[in-house]
């Protein structure tokens, strides 16, 4: 289910549980355009607050919920753009709570000021405070949030100024309670937000401990590191005997630094139950990833969480088209490994690699080695340094000698991912399935 659709949902409930105290249960009286002030300021914040709660729980990376969302990847998108959301709805109810002089300027002082519904008597004292806490909250997540949208700034910085969010989200929670009229707790949106921001409050507190992932933690060790060209590192690595093992097309967390932390990367092998071993290769795409080569041993130590992942060829039909690019080759190379025992099990496929420089590319003479032995996939490389592109004509011609049955897989860039898929939609095949691997955890 797309993004878009899971938030509007998401949105929806809460307005629905707003109308209903707002307008049966607790209506309020007084100047129609003081009351709609009053009702933009609770819906506002109930948005903002319950977003900012499904941030948090979704922040402790839950497995249970892969197979309703389509794998760990897309449950980051959804907290992603939750969290952009909520900040942008945190700043609507703060301006809107700022308008009270601009609408008297406008239309003059309320005759009949609207009633407002007490709080809870025993949290009365810490009302000032809990405004105050409000608004510097506000000007902390506008900044946070213009440094996750400036991919520029160094993800190390990042990564230590998003950890102090679960701090400013239990603020937030003081805020909200505190401010709550008292009749709202034992009502349906009472409820609805008193239990999101529990578990938003448990997330936050398990964030600050460190607690995330921690049953899905392995222990292991470097086996080897090599520098191959175009800046990837390739790193394997001995599991210890927990390791439950994983499907082809999975993702981990691993964490090679404890003072950096866990960075995702794709398992790029088929599954070894009696080895228990793990290759990532790893691309050259930031302050981390630049000079790992250098800075990783054999025999030092490593911690991996996961497997995560609903990617999985399995998962589509007897016919499809397998595109890749550049490092997003890393999934594919663990299914043609996984087929080579079996390679009656490959669907017909025809796998597209697109690479700036086949010539210098470290992984063409795997995926031909691999592909020589499963006779139903075909391997076509895009060379770009040599004019070759894909195209969605392309993907339309394969997907018409399929009799239109054909899905497609893709793992690779943003930008090749949008205008395939555009390109799709204007050939008049915006039905046709498209698999892709939502690979942006910032």
């Amino acid at each position: 289910m797309k993004i878009r659709y899971l938030l509007s949902a998401f949105l929806g409930i809460l307005a629905l549980a707003w109308a209903w105290d707002a307008f049966f249960l607790n209506p309020i009286a007084g100047d129609a355009p003081w009351v709609a002030r009053t009702q933009a300021i609770y819906l506002t914040g109930i948005w903002s607050m319950g977003l900012m709660s499904l941030v948090m729980i979704l922040a402790t990376r839950p497995a249970w919920l892969e197979p309703a969302l389509g794998g760990m990847d897309r449950i980051y998108r959804l907290h992603k753009w939750a969290g952009i959301l909520a900040i942008g709805l945190g700043v609507a109810h703060w301006l809107v709570k700022l308008s009270k002089g601009a609408m008297s300027g406008l239309i003059g002082a309320a005759i009949h000021k609207p009633v407002k519904f007490p709080a809870l008597d025993f949290l009365q004292p810490g009302h000032g405070l809990a405004k105050d806490v409000g608004e510097w909250v506000i000007y902390a997540l506008i900044v946070s949030l213009a440094i996750a949208l400036w991919k520029a700034f160094p993800y190390k910085s990042w990564r230590l100024l998003h950890r102090a969010m679960p701090a400013l989200y239990l603020a937030l929670v003081f805020h909200s309670v505190v401010l709550t009229p008292a009749n709202w707790w034992l009502q349906p949106l009472g409820l609805i937000m008193g239990a999101l921001m529990l578990g938003g409050g448990t997330a936050a507190v398990m964030a600050l401990r460190q607690r995330i992932g921690i049953r899905r933690r392995h222990a292991g060790r470097i086996e080897s590191v090599r520098a191959l060209p175009s800046g990837i590192t390739e790193v394997e690595c001995a599991m210890d005997a927990g390791w439950p093992g994983h499907r082809a097309g999975q993702f981990a967390f691993v964490t090679f630094d404890a003072a950096e932390g866990a960075h995702p990367f794709t398992i790029a092998c088929a599954d070894q139950p009696r080895a228990r071993r793990l290759r990532f290769q790893i691309k050259a795409l930031g302050d981390f990833t630049n000079g790992l080569a250098q800075r990783l041993r054999p025999g030092q130590p490593v911690q991996v969480e996961g497997p995560y992942g609903r990617f999985d060829h399995r998962r589509g039909g007897s016919h499809q088209a397998w595109v890749a690019g550049g490092i997003g080759i890393t999934p594919f190379l663990a299914w043609l490994e996984s087929l080579q025992d079996h390679p009656e099990q490959a669907p017909q496929v025809h796998l597209h690699y697109c690479v700036r420089d086949a010539a210098r590319d470290p992984f063409v003479d795997r995926l031909q080695a691999l592909c020589a032995t499963l006779p139903r996939i075909t391997l076509r490389v895009h060379d770009a340094g040599a004019g070759q592109r894909l195209d969605a004509e392309t993907l339309r011609r394969e997907h018409a000698q399929t009799g239109g049955k054909m899905d497609v897989w893709f793992c690779g860039p943003a930008g090749l991912a949008r205008n395939l898929e555009s390109g799709l939609r204007s050939l008049g095949l915006e039905d046709v399935p498209v698999h892709r691997e939502a690979f942006e955890m910032r």
